[in-house]
């Protein structure tokens, strides 16, 4: 089965399989009982390929937009312009002067000249009555309630959720039950005119009954997993912007957004509405999500438009806000295309072949069961000589016949199998959301359960992220400065000069923010290393404003991981230019030739004052400080926008050693996952020095473990590699390419499952590289989380140990279920099947099979597949890429329990009479289904390890297998000793109970005894 299995429903990858591929199983699925429901969470492709074709012929239309508004912006600055514009009365009621649908044809057809009539962005702002500085003035309930009632809100149209009765709908779309429906219908009509009203309806009525219940039960599990991922996507799409309200800068969602806000928008933001350019620097905005283009655009005062759903590729800036929602670009583009849903996940196009296989099995079971029970009655009837005369109750057997052929195919086809893989995802994701994981891939649960390796970042994800300037050396002094007193008095130790360029440093050169928050707060804002720079200049009694005002910042170079520095170039009050740089301690350094002395005079930097350096660096690093040189460069009276920063000649102003202590825990998750077969490597922009320190601290970096710097990486050859990688621990100074880089050979060149983390913009790569890849939730950009699969909301790496625990958790409960439902299949069907051909009837009929069925499909999958993981999850070897899903362990309990239930039955069958002093049939087939169903119940228990033999650690913990069992048993007791009439039973003696419960019982010795048998992995 297995090699099937492999040949032709392996090619669906955990993500970015090809429609060929995704194509190619549904085609070998040819015997599906229900399409709508079996299909559900797979996806729809030919309303994929509709929505790719209207996607295109939109981006046409943009691009035409763009090229019409760049040809118009040629002329109008030659033009007299007029405005046949007329404010609406309403608007004009509400304070405003300019209607929504008038800032949307701007922003459509990027339309300068409209722009231009409405006085340009200063104009628009006026007639939106807000403010570049202060934002929107008034935030009272009732003025927001009256511009969100005339502009609209930042929301798109959904498509309504489905209600419960069209999941009830969808359950009675199952062929097989339709059958079913169909013979009950009959058998009422003929029950009746044979033996009238009420007795002749009572086998008919019994299997509407059951149909009825399969049905409603079926819906009610579907309905409540539909609700599990709609709140999931509503987590999804949770995304916080800063904006300037009401003269206070403030965090909002962007569903709050209102034309008017003034948005800030950094490297890896995702625009959040239509809107336009106020101020900022070397903006370049990445459209292809609306236009096509793979060219970043540059977005400055002259091409000012922003929209949303567009990505900040490079720069940062303000953007007055002025279409939201369903206006937007996005929200159009939305509205015309129907989702076509995710890609299915590579389980459960597996257990789709699964089904297919044992779906073919039962059909052939089917009919040559029908066929050996329609003989056997024409042959009694031949040897009878009435062959030409058929009565009613001849024709009533036969339907009987018919309804158990097509039962026995609602059992052996196991729809269940597919929907008990989203069953276990859509639980395992609903907890590792309270866990601090978001999944936005359902791929991503089950292939975390296969990782083998995982590559994480340091900054925050190994340490807190909260930084502090612990150490700094300026003009040559190297001291402690953790704390405002130690930091006034290291200010009051060096020269006025140098302690003023320090701050002007500081202060011009961040993308950091000192801004008053609510309650007149001072807020810090920006990254964390930002953060701790601008509270280090704070405590040396610098002032953030006055030093922001004192110069004009005229360009800036953000910080990358590629550069790894940042620098800006501002315009001093006496006219002349500075550049002020920071970054990585030896790459800066590299770039000084002078440094200020203790005296404050600028001198070149020889040999001895670079070692000196560089000894303070590695002193730092060693403590697992992180360093930053910050340096300067004087470039005269001229400066042009379009010259590059310099890359030398620069003054070292000093280096500072920030302290990002480890996260608690990380050593025992680290030696968690080392238990568990997952080798975890640190991958970080950090010197080799600081990663190494905080390696070894985190018990990452082992005596016989490689640490390198990306440089050296990158030079290495295929040779040298394939004996580098298995041993490499640590890399430093590593750009996303390295990264990138070691993610392709560690899944191509050694077969590893990889999970990768990533925070910034350059990490998209590798983490779509990555079998698994990682968002961090709080320091992560909008496209680092749109590119990775799970989304870690508090940053620490425990975290992605639990969601390791949970993708094994969930691998693990779909194999105890597939071997809990293969079980009752091979031995639904061979003792109907041999019933059949040996006795020529069946001991089990339609009624008794679908209740059979719903005990094996959805509260079987409902009881197994909602497993919480165990500790001991973790001290396995991880599955990997190659490992078999139905494994050898699998199979023998399958085999050896099977084996057992059909002795028990057959003995049933053959000598239950003797044995018990049963002298009905009806009694006799009572006692084997009440045997039979009671095997199943035991052997869920047992099912719950597959290898070892204590199975009631933590049942009771698990409320829904508890439940699940409890409905099981009392149903039963129900159908057996109420609903004779209507399921062929009747009540059983307290003696005939005890035989069912025991014989039932006793699977579990027999599972007990069959893990004892040693068998291989595979």
């Amino acid at each position: 089965m297995e090699n099937y299995l492999n040949e032709n429903f392996c090619d669906v990858k955990p993500k970015n399989s090809s429609d060929e591929a995704l194509q190619r199983w549904r085609k070998l699925c040819w015997i599906v009982k229900n399409p709508k429901r079996r299909f559900r969470f797979t996806a729809n492709l030919t309303k994929r390929s509709e929505a790719e074709a209207i996607r295109r012929s939109n981006q046409e239309k943009f691009r035409v937009a763009v090229l019409v508004s760049q040809a118009a912006l040629q002329f109008i600055n030659g033009l007299k312009l007029s405005s046949e514009y007329a404010v609406p009365e309403e608007v004009r009621k509400a304070g405003f002067e300019i209607c929504p649908d008038e800032l949307g044809s701007i922003v459509e057809g990027h339309d300068v000249k409209k722009l231009k009539i409405h006085g340009g962005t200063e104009g628009i702002t006026e007639k939106l009555c807000t403010s570049v500085t202060s934002g929107i003035g008034t935030t009272s309930e009732e003025q927001l309630s009256v511009r969100k009632e005339i502009y609209g809100i930042n929301q798109f149209t959904e498509s309504p959720a489905r209600g419960f009765w069209l999941f009830v709908w969808e359950a009675l779309q199952d062929t097989t039950l339709m059958i079913l429906a169909a013979c009950a219908f009959v058998s009422l009509i003929v029950g009746i005119l044979m033996e009238g009203w009420p007795i002749g309806a009572h086998d008919g009525l019994g299997i509407v009954a059951s149909i009825l219940l399969v049905v409603f039960v079926t819906a009610t599990s579907d309905y409540r997993q539909s609700l599990q991922f709609k709140d999931l996507d509503a987590e999804k799409k949770k995304i916080v912007v800063q904006v300037t309200r009401d003269k206070m800068r403030q965090k909002i969602s962007i569903y709050d957004l209102l034309p008017g806000d003034i948005v800030h928008l950094g490297i890896g933001d995702q625009v959040p509405a239509d809107g336009l350019f106020l101020s900022g620097f070397s903006v370049l905005i990445d459209e292809s999500s609306l236009t096509g283009e793979s060219e970043p655009i540059c977005v400055n005062v002259d091409h000012p438009f922003l929209l949303s759903g567009t990505k900040v590729q490079d720069g940062s800036c303000k953007m007055l806000v002025i279409t939201v929602g369903m206006r937007t670009q996005w929200g159009k583009l939305m509205a015309t295309l129907s989702e076509g849903g995710d890609d299915e996940t590579p389980l459960q196009v597996k257990l789709n072949g699964v089904a297919t296989i044992i779906g073919k099995i039962g059909l052939f079971f089917a009919v040559i069961t029908f066929a050996v029970l329609v003989q056997g009655l024409a042959t009694r009837k031949l040897q009878d000589g009435s062959h030409w005369a058929w009565t009613g109750e001849e024709l009533m057997s036969v339907l009987e016949y018919f309804a158990v052929a097509v039962t026995i195919v609602v059992v052996a086809v196991p729809e269940g199998l597919p929907l008990a893989v989203t069953l276990s995802l859509a639980f395992a994701m609903k907890k590792m959301m309270n866990d601090k994981a978001l999944v936005r891939n359902l791929a991503a649960c089950e292939t975390m359960g296969s990782a083998t390796t995982i590559c994480s970042d340091k900054t925050g994800t190994l340490t807190t992220n909260h930084m502090t300037v612990v150490k700094a050396c300026i003009c040559g002094q190297a001291k402690e400065v953790n704390g405002s007193d130690a930091a006034r008095s290291f200010a009051s130790s060096i020269p006025e000069s140098a302690v003023k360029v320090l701050l002007q440093s500081i202060f011009t050169n961040t993308g950091g923010e000192i801004v008053v928050g609510k309650g007149n707060k001072t807020e810090i804002l920006g990254s964390p290393t930002e953060t701790a720079l601008l509270e280090f200049g704070l405590s040396l009694g610098g002032d953030f404003q006055e030093e922001r005002q004192a110069s004009n910042v005229v360009k800036v170079e953000p910080f990358n991981s590629t550069k790894k520095r940042m620098g800006v170039v501002i315009e001093l009050a006496q006219g002349h230019f500075r550049v002020h740089s920071k970054g990585a301690s030896e790459i800066v350094l590299a770039a000084c030739d002078k440094y200020i002395n203790k005296d404050g005079d600028v001198v070149p930097l020889d040999e001895a004052s670079t070692n000196h350096l560089n000894n303070v660096i590695e002193e730092f690093a060693s403590e697992a400080l992180r360093t930053l040189c910050l340096a300067y460069l004087e470039i005269g009276d001229e400066f042009s926008l379009e010259d590059p920063l310099p890359s030398g000649g620069y003054t070292c102003i000093g280096i500072v050693g920030i302290k990002d202590p480890v996260r608690p825990g990380v050593k025992e998750s680290v030696a968690i996952c080392r238990a568990a077969g997952i080798t975890v490597r640190m991958v970080t922009g950090d010197n080799i020095t600081t990663a190494k320190a905080i390696a070894r601290e985190c018990g990452i970096l082992t005596d016989d473990g490689i640490a390198i710097e990306g440089p050296e990486f990158r030079e290495k050859s295929e040779e040298e590699l394939l004996k580098l990688i298995p041993n490499l621990q640590v890399m430093a100074r590593s750009s996303p390419m390295d990264k990138h880089t070691l993610v392709r050979h560690l899944r191509t060149m050694f077969q590893e499952v990889v999970a990768v983390t990533g925070d910034g913009t350059n990490d998209a790569p590798a983490l779509h590289e990555a079998d698994i890849g990682l968002a961090m939730g709080i320091s992560g950009t909008e496209v680092a989380k749109e590119s990775a699969d799970v989304i870690i909301l508090d940053d620490n790496f425990s975290t992605i140990v639990t969601v390791a625990k949970w993708g094994r958790s969930v691998y693990i409960n779909i194999q105890k279920f597939v071997q809990f439902q293969l079980t009752v299949n091979v031995v639904a069907l061979i003792v109907n099947f041999l019933s059949a051909c040996l006795t020529g009837n069946a001991p089990l009929t339609a009624v008794q099979l679908l209740w059979v069925n719903m005990i094996m499909d959805t509260l079987g999958a409902l009881a197994l597949a909602t497993e919480p993981p165990q500790d001991d999850l973790m001290k396995r070897t991880p599955v990997g890429r190659k490992g078999n899903f139905i494994s050898n362990v699998m199979w023998r309990n399958i085999l050896g329990q099977s084996l057992y239930q059909l002795v028990i039955i057959w003995c049933l069958q053959t000598k239950g009479k003797t044995m018990f002093g049963i002298d009905s049939d009806l009694t006799l087939n009572t006692l084997i289904f009440n045997t039979f169903v009671f095997c199943q119940v035991f052997n869920e228990i047992s099912s719950r390890e597959m290898e070892k033999i204590d199975v009631f650690t933590g049942i009771l913990k698990n409320y829904v297998f508890v439940m699940v069992l409890t409905c099981t048993v009392v149903f039963q007791v129900i159908i057996i000793e109420l609903l004779g009439t209507f399921a062929d039973t009747t009540p059983l003696n307290w003696g005939q109970w005890f035989v069912s419960i025991v014989l039932g019982f006793l699977g579990m010795p027999v599972a007990a005894a069959l893990k004892m048998i040693p068998v291989g992995a595979h």
